[in-house]
């Protein structure tokens, strides 16, 4: 076993692939093994025993649902979903308010596609772009960025940071996510997405 932090640069997107260390630390490593892209495409869960109960620190792809048989009294830690209180320390990486963010500006649009649509189209222009779901770029009128499937949250996992990684390759300002769903593995791409995104959110 080998334990090192994540091959990444402070607070910006994860690597997914060897190309993305490359990118992020070419000159500052003697050397970068490529095994090929990740497969879950995000980081590891964190779980504390640390304290009476059981706490989830940060969801990964061993999901609350996983671990309850064997901790029925599992909580989920409220920074998972929501900022930090102020003065609350970060019990475990990546649960600063923003963290995994490009340079360009995310903002999540909470609603059915055709709303989502409807607001990225009323907003398109130079340097917009849309993080959607794999079908749907026909009707965007901005560049379009497929992070997986809809309803296939193990697919998104998979993609997120790539797409998070590319708007910046791109030259993007602002980028609208749709916000994905909070269950099993798509706690914690929603829980990445919202700390890419610093919370903001809005209702179409």
């Amino acid at each position: 076993p080998v334990a090192a932090p994540s091959a990444n640069l402070s607070g910006s997107p994860s690597p997914t692939t060897a190309e993305h260390c490359i990118n992020d630390l070419w000159g500052r490593v003697d050397a970068i093994v490529d095994g090929g892209a990740c497969s879950v495409g995000l980081e590891s869960t964190v779980l504390s025993l640390a304290g009476e109960r059981p706490v989830l620190l940060r969801p990964g792809a061993v999901t609350p649902q996983m671990l309850r048989p064997f901790l029925p009294d599992l909580q989920l830690h409220e920074a998972i979903t929501h900022k930090l209180r102020e003065g609350q320390t970060a019990a475990s990486p990546g649960m600063k308010y923003k963290h995994y963010a490009p340079k360009a500006h995310v903002v999540i649009l909470r609603g059915p596609f055709q709303r989502y649509a409807q607001y990225v189209n009323n907003h398109a222009g130079a340097g917009v772009a849309a993080l959607c779901y794999e079908g749907e770029e026909a009707a965007l009128h901005v560049r379009a960025l497929p992070c997986g499937r809809e309803g296939d949250p193990s697919s998104q996992a998979q993609r997120l940071f790539d797409a998070l990684r590319s708007l910046d390759a791109m030259g993007i300002h602002t980028a609208y996510a749709r916000c994905p769903e909070k269950q099993g593995v798509g706690l914690a791409v929603y829980n990445r997405l919202l700390r890419a995104a610093a919370f903001e959110m809005i209702d179409v």
